[in-house]
């Protein structure tokens, strides 16, 4: 038995002192309110810490296989879990595409046998392997990836009746990117007119504008209402998209809405400074569009904060803007940024926990985990309110660099434990410690 003791626990709405007893099987066993004295358990000392669950970040790009000079399972998992990041469900579009039940199991297979955190992998859509989306088991599979817009590895489902069967007969929930490949085709032609090659990169914006999310995700919502299928729209970026998503108790939202921490914290007034260090996919937009998205976080309007981490070398990322590959890492810093943005005023500690720990677990329906509760695995996160001011030497991800640079944070990770074994403490990842492969109650 191991006993976390005198922390202040964040968890469901509340903040109160109590000690969390983890048993041998990395379940909670019990949870003790007020100061406790106890001394016969192996105990952690964590008086004057928060104890939040584990993070779930619903949407990461870990690159392997094929990418792994970017990143691998292996040390981006390192990079979660320095992160407080205890689940992550990741992304198709590598090479090979996870577009088919061996690439899913060979995935499940290497996480196995290297992450240091709990995994799942999303299976891709492509204009024609609905028969096998249709054959997975999303017991143990996150959900269905649909690229609505074409973007690093391109994925891009653009058959009409492809589409319209995707959302008629998917057994699961649909998420995806949604920008319009015409919209976005159309102003590169005009900014390449204007710029050649050598495209500002504040210009990104403009090209991956407003109007191209809106209009993908317009569409998307409505194939959603015309076949009752069960939406999920990643990475927001404007304003205009959040009116297209359900409100009320999140277990009755047909359409739902992600935003990831790089829209939350940046604007296009960075872009000048940040450059290619801050173009993603959807791209980073007006100070209107980041405070709009702010405001629907601390609402609950917004079903779930994650990252999109997406890792590249800082080789690709210095080359010119249509040859620089859009994307950047966020996973090991995602949660000290959202408190701090919470320190700020923004929104509270308790919504940042509901956002990132809580909610995924709900909207995702995964066992047992997302929460400090008896009988819960015991993924939890200890965190000091001490400021952490972010360098190259602390960075875990393989690329080695992060857009925040520079940046001083005004909390840092303590220790990291997965199914109760202590996976990061001290600056240091125990490799040792392997996750399990999230299952899901459907």
């Amino acid at each position: 038995m191991k006993l976390i003791k005198n922390a202040t626990i964040v968890n469901e709405g509340t903040s109160k002192v109590g000690s969390v007893l983890i048993n041998n099987n990395g379940l909670i066993e019990k949870i003790i309110w007020g100061k406790s004295d106890k001394t016969e358990y192996d105990e952690i000392d964590a008086d004057g810490l928060l104890l939040i669950p584990g993070v779930i970040d619903d949407q990461v790009h870990f690159r392997e296989p094929g990418l792994t000079h970017k990143a691998d399972i292996e040390s981006e998992s390192h990079a979660a879990v320095a992160g407080g990041v205890t689940s992550f469900m990741e992304m198709p579009n590598t090479k090979p595409a996870t577009t088919s039940v061996e690439a899913l199991n060979w995935k499940d297979d290497r996480a196995a046998e290297v992450s240091s955190a709990n995994y799942s992998f999303w299976i891709g859509a492509t204009n024609d392997n609905l028969d096998v989306i249709k054959s997975i088991d999303y017991k143990s599979v996150c959900g269905i990836k649909l690229f609505m817009g074409s973007s690093t590895g391109n994925m891009l489902v653009d058959n009409e009746e492809a589409l319209n069967r995707l959302f008629a007969e998917a057994p699961c929930l649909i998420a995806t990117h949604c920008e319009d490949e015409e919209t976005v085709k159309a102003n590169m032609a005009l900014y390449r007119e204007k710029y050649g090659e050598n495209v500002p990169m504040k210009c990104h914006a403009e090209i991956r504008s407003a109007e191209a999310c809106y209009k993908s995700s317009a569409k998307a919502a409505e194939l959603a209402r015309k076949n009752n299928a069960r939406l999920h729209i990643l990475h927001l970026s404007s304003a205009q998209e959040i009116d297209l998503l359900d409100d009320g108790p999140l277990s009755s939202r047909k359409i739902t809405g992600e935003v990831c921490v790089h829209h939350l914290w940046f604007s296009d007034e960075d872009y000048d400074k940040l450059g290619s260090r801050i173009k993603w996919n959807p791209s980073i937009k007006s100070s209107k569009d980041r405070d709009a998205l702010r405001t629907a976080v601390k609402s609950g309007r917004i079903a779930v904060v994650a990252t999109d981490h997406a890792p590249h070398t800082k080789e690709e990322k210095a080359q010119p803007y249509f040859s620089c590959p859009s994307g950047g890492p966020f996973v090991q810093f995602s949660l000290p940024t959202m408190l701090t943005l919470a320190n700020q005023g923004h929104w509270s500690i308790e919504t940042v926990v509901d956002q990132m720990c809580h909610r995924p677990a709900e909207l995702f329906n995964i066992s047992k985990r997302g929460y400090i509760r008896e009988g819960y695995y015991a993924d939890l996160v200890l965190l000091k309110k001490e400021p952490m001011t972010i360098n190259q030497a602390i960075i875990q991800s393989k690329c080695q660099w992060s857009p925040l640079e520079g940046t001083t944070l005004d909390y840092t990770v303590a220790q990291t434990f997965v199914n109760g074994q202590s996976v990061f403490a001290n600056g240091k990842v125990n490799s040792a410690v392997r996750g399990m492969r999230l299952e899901f109650e459907r």
